[in-house]
């Protein structure tokens, strides 16, 4: 008698998971179908120009290697 309360429990458990899981892909899928507006779409951050021009940020750039250095680092290799 254990046994069938016990899987029935666990059949129950995976129906759950499995509904909840389904109900929420469908609703994520069917937000982004309706979400046309321009209200609903991801919008890029625009760059901080000023952040440019502070001292602490350092421009990188790509070496023959692919590898992205400081500007004076490859001078010294």
């Amino acid at each position: 008698m254990t046994a069938i309360v016990l899987r029935i429990i666990i059949y129950a458990a995976i129906a759950g998971f499995i509904y909840f899981g389904v109900r929420r892909l469908w609703r994520d899928l069917t937000g982004q179908v309706r979400g046309t507006g321009s209200a609903n779409r991801r919008v890029r951050p625009q760059p901080d120009l000023n952040e440019q021009a502070r001292p602490d940020v350092i421009e990188l750039k790509r070496g023959a290697d692919g590898v992205y250095r400081p500007g004076g680092d490859s001078d010294r290799r």
